[in-house]
């Protein structure tokens, strides 16, 4: 499931400038998830520019790997996030996957347009509010740690 932001392209390279943080960055105060626009890009310095709702933030090319392009982003990442536009495309090839939490947290996301998928995946998911389990193996490492 896939969560589309609606940008303005660059107008010379045509491609979207709007990148995702995928760290918590302290000194730079940006953190997980947070959205922004790049601003500038300096070859010389080999510097990034960030404009993200709280100002602008400046990455090393180095540090680089603290940020995803995010033109599509997933519902799961777009948490906490507000946008123009969201395109949901359920299908019932993925029947597995729909479920009423994920729908919502979709379709709270869209500020002005939605659009969602097949109609039939739509109804499933939206009539699926059973939680599924999850195998993370996460207390069986804690318990590996404790002893």
């Amino acid at each position: 499931m896939l969560k589309l932001t609606v940008t303005v392209a660059d107008s010379e390279t045509g491609m979207s400038r709007e990148v995702i943080q995928t760290v918590n960055d302290y000194k730079k105060e940006v953190f997980n998830g947070n959205i922004g626009i790049v601003e500038k890009i300096d070859p010389v310095e080999q510097e990034v520019f960030v404009r993200y709702d709280d100002g602008l933030a400046a990455y090393d090319y180095g540090e680089l790997d603290e940020v995803s392009l995010a033109y599509a982003v997933t519902i799961h990442k777009s948490q906490g996030s507000e946008f123009p536009a969201v395109v949901i495309p359920v299908a019932m090839q993925h029947y597995m996957l729909l479920q009423r939490n994920l729908i919502y947290t979709g379709i709270t996301r869209a500020r002005r347009l939605l659009v969602i998928g097949q109609k039939k995946a739509l109804g499933l998911a939206v009539r699926n509010d059973q939680a599924r389990r999850r195998y993370s193996g996460l207390l069986s490492s804690l318990k590996e740690t404790a002893e």
